[in-house]
């Protein structure tokens, strides 16, 4: 049986309404949170405007978001059919 990574098992948990709404994640946390997804997935994401994803902020050339938002996104999500939570 395959484990999931602490991330995605805080967002199976429904963990975003303690997580902390200021904390900055970055592109590489996202990427995990989100299924270890590459950066041109979160790229498109960002740029299809009905998907709503959260937009990071930027400090120097690194993005970041609030953990939160990313949280709260992943639970918003339709679940895929056949596949358990």
């Amino acid at each position: 049986m395959k484990t999931k990574p602490p991330a995605q098992a805080a967002v199976a948990a429904g963990w975003s309404a303690m997580a902390n709404p200021n904390r900055r994640i970055p592109a590489s946390e996202v990427r995990e949170l989100c299924g270890d997804v590459s950066d041109m997935t979160i790229h498109r994401w960002l740029n299809r405007t009905d998907l709503n994803f959260p937009k990071p902020i930027y400090i120097g050339r690194r993005r970041y978001w609030k953990e939160a938002d990313v949280l709260a996104w992943l639970e918003a999500q339709p679940r895929a059919k056949g596949r358990a939570a």
